[in-house]
């Protein structure tokens, strides 16, 4: 079922309920209202005749005609009159007997000076009526012809305009909550059209603070960000072939040498290597990849614990001077700095990840393939600054080192793939720290910064 009618039909129903409670009331009240207003003229209608009885001089059959000429036309009260040894002293018309007072009924009204109750469809009072020292019990009885067809015809036209104004709300309901939405089909329309090769189409919106205004200019940013991510993935798949297909060709080509005629064992013993080479840069580039990928995850999925940042970059120097001998890597953390100072909530796999891309590079574009690492601390934040010697990195390599795959027409002679610190600053981003860079007079310094809640 649409919202659409939904809507309608929730509302008709609603408007229902208040329509049905609204009529109700106005019918129970019309009810007890003309219940009450009958007794009373049953009242007045019984003390009336009762007066004329014992304070005129017109004689019983009198009355007894006067009665039947009125019940032709209305519907006359029937009044009888007792005295208190229950003996009829009284009756306009004895034949037909309304209510057939039994001792039982007369003694109650003598008991209780007046009652009221329902005969069948007819109303009858009782009341005590006091004449010269004397008293007598009266009834009077009668059908309320007009307030019973009032009600009837109250109830006539409550239903018909119960049904009507149903009718017209349901009506109404369609008509509004079709333009209420009318926004949302057209964003329907609209969603139908953005297709994975449509991505730059968006919504429509307008200057409306509304619920769907808002709901527009989320969906168009949640769309800007998958045009994004669709086009870094579609140069990411690029530049990964690209990677990948020339280790790949060097190794084909190594083999295909190799094969095609006989060498001689150190010609062998090179092509091995060459190919052996270009099989480490594609284990390289792949554990990249792989780290790459952990670090995109989604930080909720991301395990994350308390850490000593000087332990890690100890493991870190530790890892890097074992496996690269030549380098060269001194850390330095200052004495001011307290050990509960060194502590954050991180991952730490990925952490040192960054640290070893860091100190890597750091050897690896330095003449001497030194690195000087350096901690401290200022108010409420932790720097660690990883420095090296060598060329000066130019202003326009420094804006765009952080891409992923870029590589500076410099340093192209040493080996890499692009990935290392995208992915460095992508590990700091998770751990809410960020990563500068400065480069002059042949200096280079990443400067890691940390905000130190535990200060």
């Amino acid at each position: 079922m649409k919202i659409r009618t939904r809507l309608t039909l929730l509302f008709t129903l609603i408007t229902a309920m208040l329509l049905g409670v609204y009529s109700f009331s106005i019918y129970y009240s019309s009810k007890e209202a003309r219940e009450q207003s009958f007794y009373s003229e049953l009242q007045n209608e019984a003390i009336a005749k009762t007066d004329l009885f014992f304070r005129s001089s017109l004689p019983e059959q009198e009355m007894h005609k006067l009665y039947k000429n009125n019940n032709r036309t209305l519907n006359e009260v029937q009044v009888a009159i007792y005295d208190v040894h229950k003996n009829l002293i009284y009756h306009d018309d004895a034949k037909v007997d309304y209510v057939k007072e039994t001792p039982e009924m007369l003694s109650e009204i003598f008991q209780k000076k007046r009652i009221n109750f329902f005969l069948d469809d007819l109303q009858v009072i009782g009341i005590v009526y006091h004449f010269e020292g004397k008293s007598y019990a009266v009834t009077a009885a009668s059908y309320d012809k007009y307030g019973y067809e009032y009600l009837t015809h109250l109830l006539t036209i409550s239903i018909i305009s119960f049904v009507i104004i149903l009718i017209l709300i349901y009506l109404s309901g369609i008509f509004l909550s079709k333009k209420a939405l009318s926004p949302l089909s057209e964003m329907v329309n609209q969603i139908k059209k953005i297709t994975a090769g449509k991505l730059q189409l968006r919504l429509k919106t307008t200057k409306e603070k509304d619920e769907l205004n808002e709901l527009a200019q989320n969906f168009n940013g949640m769309l800007e960000r998958l045009e994004n991510s669709f086009d870094a993935q579609k140069h990411f798949v690029s530049n990964i072939s690209h990677e990948l297909r020339t280790p790949l060709s060097a190794i084909i080509t190594e083999l295909e040498l190799a094969s095609k005629k006989d060498h001689t064992k150190e010609e062998y013993q090179e092509s091995i290597s060459y190919a052996l080479e270009d099989a480490r840069n594609m284990v390289k580039l792949s554990n990249s990849l792989m780290d790459l990928a952990k670090a995109s995850y989604d930080p909720n999925e991301i395990s994350f614990s308390e850490l000593r940042l000087d332990e890690i970059l100890l493991e870190s120097y530790t890892k890097i001077t074992k496996e690269n001998s030549t380098y060269k890597v001194s850390l330095n953390i200052e004495n001011e700095i307290e050990e509960h100072e060194l502590i954050i909530r991180g991952n730490e796999y990925l952490l040192q990840v960054a640290f070893n891309n860091l100190i890597d590079n750091a050897c690896k574009y330095s003449p001497d393939h030194s690195c000087s690492i350096d901690v401290s601390m200022n108010t409420r934040r932790l720097y660690i600054r990883f420095g090296n010697t060598g060329i000066t990195i130019s202003p326009e390599d420094l804006e765009h080192i952080f891409k992923p795959f870029y590589r500076s027409e410099t340093f192209r002679k040493e080996k890499g793939h692009g990935i290392g610190l995208f992915l460095t600053e992508k590990i700091f981003i998770l751990h809410h720290a960020a990563v500068r860079v400065n480069s002059e007079n042949n200096k280079t310094v990443f400067t890691v910064i940390f905000e130190n809640k535990n200060s």
